[in-house]
């Protein structure tokens, strides 16, 4: 079985761990969020990739999700030594060598795709990994701050700010002008099941589908399409998606999530237990729903939740 992922965040990189477990033999490729992708000192940083090799290869810091294991942070106390920052933003020593290598091989002319596969061939992740684009994405948040409206970039919006204030816009700026990576749009085409995992409808699988041609080859690929709540009981798991729904005008509950994909896009949604009363809303749109169990509180929970995902997408293909 040939399965695709749409892929961005913790969520989403502990959801493959899952779908791993639950479908060994299966052949996966991941599409993976470049919107939140930043520039530090003078290095490119891809956080939603680097989150899904890690956790994959088994080095990921299992607290806190994202950085690596074992982690010291002897440049980043040099660095704020010499006065120079931003202070806000964790990068490990261990980490940082990720970034240097990914940097050197784009300064040489090689694309973020061609990186990618690269650094993951020392990870052995045991998926495909592919950056939704090769070219330049960011996704930036519209706020006020010290009295005036403007717009910061998403790491500064979630890791500064803590999303402590409104959203006001979402845009992954750039996204409108790129064009998938090479092997998104034929691993679509190829695929069996494509799948959206629990991760950030807005600023994570929102801005993979902002990318011209991912979005369409997705609805015509005339395969089952099937995604997981990231919110349960009205609130999100994990992050920020309550405000950045609310930035794009849609609710934080489980249907309004499914609506906000849509039944030209989804054929199938599951939504947690607790969210029951939230099936039929979610089929009268046109969605197949289930509620079962969704949160991810180890791999034998994941991978049950990622058992009842193929389920369904094995119930819309009959």
């Amino acid at each position: 079985m040939r399965i695709v992922v749409l892929a961005g965040g913790i969520g989403g990189a502990r959801f493959l761990r899952g779908l791993k477990a639950a479908a060994p033999d299966a052949d996966l490729t991941v599409i993976g969020n470049t919107g939140d992708d930043i520039h530090l000192f003078g290095l490119k940083v891809c956080p939603d990739l680097d989150t899904v090799m890690y956790t994959l290869g088994g080095s990921i810091n299992e607290e806190q999700g994202w950085g690596r294991t074992d982690e010291t942070f002897r440049v980043k106390e040099e660095l704020a030594a010499y006065g120079v920052g931003p202070e806000w933003f964790g990068l490990g020593d261990r980490d940082f060598a990720t970034h240097i290598v990914r940097t050197q091989m784009l300064s040489a002319g090689y694309p973020l795709s061609a990186v990618t596969e690269a650094l993951c061939a020392r990870w052995q992740p045991g998926v495909r990994l592919l950056p939704m684009s090769d070219d330049r994405i960011e996704t930036h948040v519209a706020v006020d701050e010290d009295g005036e409206r403007k717009a910061i970039h998403f790491q500064e919006y979630w890791v500064r700010l803590r999303a402590s204030v409104p959203a006001h816009a979402v845009v992954p700026v750039g996204a409108d002008q790129a064009k998938p990576a090479p092997g998104v749009l034929e691993a679509i085409g190829a695929a069996d099941v494509v799948l959206f995992p629990p991760s950030n409808p807005v600023v994570s699988i929102g801005t993979i589908l902002a990318v011209p041609g991912i979005r369409e080859a997705i609805a015509d690929a005339g395969v089952p399409v099937v995604g997981l709540s990231p919110i349960v009981g009205d609130a999100p798991v994990r992050g920020m998606a309550d405000k950045v729904l609310a930035a794009v005008g849609v609710e934080a509950t489980a249907a309004a999530v499914a609506r906000h994909y849509g039944s030209g896009l989804l054929d199938g949604w599951l939504v947690d237990s607790v969210d029951a009363g939230a099936v039929a809303e979610v089929e009268a749109a046109g969605i197949r729903c289930r509620a079962v169990p969704l949160m991810m509180t180890d791999l034998d929970a994941t991978t049950a939740m990622v058992r009842e995902a193929l389920e369904l997408a094995a119930e819309v293909r009959a």
